[in-house]
């Protein structure tokens, strides 16, 4: 099947600082952002003002559009990300916000409240690490700073284009039941697995990384899901630990974060594992691997979904004989494509 069109321009080809150097500039840039917010002072909350939950969302919008916070991580603005705030220190779901907007806080719960507003603004930190949790799909799952805070359209796409109804999306696979092996490159918190063994349910599936920190918390997640039994965690570089074992869905979000990108990271990010960002010059030292190696990896009706952010340009460049395709979310314009196993026998070095 050939490409879809393009239907973005490349961006304007600019020298690129080296990957090597983006590490120390980042280091020294998360230095200063740190002395720079440390000084940071939220106006006093006299007793009484801020009364209903809306009118916490209200005050949390203000200090952040203030402060000039960065959003990219499960929010998407700064009213987004304050009702996130205020429903977790309360203990709701996001969906019930509007149920409860109207209801009075406790003075003890808006303390909590105010306090993880202030960190937020002093420390950047993403508000998933502040309250360690993320939501993806509607879904619960448990971050902290051992792994990168997930973020991810593939969650969107294996509802769209793998349940099998050949609704507005199209289904790439006929019947998600049949899909019996699944594989979570750079798993990270492990959710898009866990995500993975709730659309395949008759699916086994393995998920590698890097990091043993964020394997940690990937465990905590597979054992809060009761998926222990269906799901294995693998310590490894890529297909490294797992043998010739082959799958008939391999999905990735690898890093994929270019030398310049990683030069201009928001603090928000700074927080962040650097290894989970970090896709070297061009931002595809760990895509071409995985293109390169996952042939050798897939049954004969397989195939890779890979993540790929803004890369789109540099994908194809690189792999001009690919027939890939190009998949659109909600929020998401060509930035994950799905490559056949057919097209991918005979890459390897093997």
């Amino acid at each position: 099947m050939a490409k879809k069109t393009m239907k973005t321009t490349a961006k304007k080809v600019v020298k690129k600082p080296s990957s090597k150097k983006t590490a120390a500039k980042a280091s020294a840039k998360s230095m200063n952002s740190v002395k720079k917010i440390a000084t940071a002072t939220l106006p006093k909350v006299v007793p009484g003002e801020l009364a209903t939950l809306l009118d916490y969302v209200r005050y949390a919008t203000s200090r952040f559009i203030e402060a000039k916070l960065a959003f990219a991580h499960g929010t998407a603005d700064p009213v987004a990300e304050a009702a996130f705030i205020v429903c977790e220190v309360l203990h709701l779901h996001p969906d019930q916000f509007e149920n409860f907007a109207m209801a009075r806080v406790t003075a003890a719960e808006g303390k909590q409240i105010l306090d993880v507003i202030h960190r937020r603004v002093t420390t950047r930190k993403p508000a998933a690490y502040l309250v360690n949790k993320i939501y993806m799909r509607g879904l619960p799952f448990y971050v902290d700073e051992r792994t990168i805070v997930p973020r991810s359209f593939i969650g969107e796409l294996l509802d769209s284009h793998f349940s099998g109804d050949d609704g507005e999306g199209g289904s790439l696979i006929d019947d998600p039941r049949e899909i019996e092996s699944v594989l979570d490159l750079c798993t990270g918190s492990g959710c898009i697995a866990i995500l993975a063994s709730q659309s395949f349910p008759n699916a086994q599936v393995d998920a590698v990384d890097l990091s043993p920190a964020a394997l940690a918390v990937a465990m905590r997640n597979v054992i809060d899901y009761g998926l222990d039994e269906r799901l294995t965690l693998y310590k490894g570089d890529l297909f490294e630990p797992l043998g010739d074992t082959r799958y008939d869905l391999i999905i990735t979000n690898p890093p994929y974060v270019d030398a310049q990108g990683m030069a201009e990271l928001p603090d928000e990010c700074l927080a962040e594992p650097a290894m989970a960002f970090d896709g070297g010059d061009d931002g595809l030292d760990i895509v071409r691997k995985i293109i390169e190696q996952a042939g050798d990896h897939l049954n004969p009706h397989g195939g890779l979904l890979c993540e790929i952010g803004r890369g789109r340009a540099n994908v194809d460049a690189a792999f001009p004989d690919l027939p890939l395709i190009w998949l659109d979310t909600e929020d998401s314009e060509g930035e994950v494509f799905w490559v056949s196993a057919a097209a991918l026998q005979g890459r390897g070095a093997g």
